[in-house]
């Protein structure tokens, strides 16, 4: 007859590994906080080498006044990170601290260089909101959808503009203008065409992010052109609207070499003189370059701050 041991005495015969208890291993939050503020240094320096080619001397005296110039100012330069961070919220439940690591996506993707930003953030929002699945498709369709929204956008407004000014007005030449419209369509065909292997979020979703770009498209286009007029009162807003249509136009054709240059060209052709054009675009790009310096050096005293204290 056999006879079974006690369940203490079956336990005495087996060896059991020892288990050690270690303390978590905190050392890659170290790691993070360097490379962020690598990163924010890095965008100090960018700004710093970008200025040099700004004539800053004149810019000042071109400043309007009035506060409302700024709080348009402001809207214009954070309505991007803001759109992006509705999208997020709706897909993650993002809170509102990812609206300020969406500034950094931001500066790391204008000054040093495309796509680290959405790198950035996706690693950001890993280490802080409990991501759904395929978190990384979900920043690839936000970016990619971004691209084909304003193809769409450049599409409507050259079907708009061209039976309106040709394209000696707009000063670029046919060929050329046709090997853009054909590169637009390209991909915006085949991304389309294969958008089961491209997206990775199901269509409401999708289409969603699409409304939300097209919107940060419009009210950008309608900013700019408010900017604009409080600098230069002297031409009517309706002008400025029609100018800021073509400057998002110009600005989305590839295959277009000097197009400050170009756009430049087209308000002479549009106003019937300069009216000061390349002294206010330098205005605008000296204030955006001024805000990433300031925007720069408050993150990198951010990530001092914040790594000294970790280390204390």
């Amino acid at each position: 007859m056999e006879t079974s041991l006690p369940p203490s005495a079956a336990l005495g015969t087996l060896e059991l590994p020892a288990i050690q208890l270690k303390p978590q291993d905190r050392s890659h939050r170290g790691r993070n906080a360097i490379f962020s503020l690598l990163l924010s240094l890095a965008v100090i320096a960018a700004v710093v080498h970008e200025t040099s080619s700004v004539e800053l001397r004149r810019l000042p005296a071109m400043i309007p006044a009035s506060p409302g110039f700024w709080i348009v100012f402001a809207a214009s330069y954070l309505i991007t990170p803001f759109s992006e961070w509705l999208i997020f919220r709706n897909l993650w439940g993002v809170p509102a601290a990812g609206f300020f690591a969406l500034i950094r996506k931001k500066l790391y993707n204008e000054l040093l260089l495309g796509y680290l930003g959405d790198a950035y953030f996706y690693t950001w929002a890993r280490r802080r909101v409990a991501l759904v699945a395929a978190p990384f498709g979900a920043v690839k369709d936000t970016a990619i959808l971004s691209a084909m929204t304003g193809n769409a956008v450049t599409v409507l407004l050259l079907a708009i503009v061209l039976p309106v000014m040709g394209t000696r007005a707009l000063g670029i030449e046919a060929p050329v203008l046709l090997l853009s419209l054909g590169v637009i369509l390209a991909i915006s065909i085949g991304a389309m065409a294969f958008r089961r292997r491209v997206f990775t979020l199901p269509r409401e979703q999708l289409w969603m992010i699409g409304r939300t770009h097209l919107a940060r498209i419009v009210i950008s286009t309608v900013l700019s052109a408010v900017l604009w007029h409080l600098v230069l009162p002297g031409v009517a807003l309706n002008w400025w609207f029609y100018l800021a249509t073509l400057r998002l136009l110009v600005s989305r054709l590839p295959l277009i070499p000097n197009k400050d240059l170009l756009f430049a060209g087209i308000t002479v052709v549009v106003l019937g003189e300069e009216r000061d054009i390349g002294a206010l675009m330098a205005l605008m790009a000296g204030l955006i370059l001024a805000t990433h310096l300031v925007l720069g050096a408050l993150i990198a005293l951010h990530d001092i701050v914040n790594n000294l204290e970790r280390r204390s």
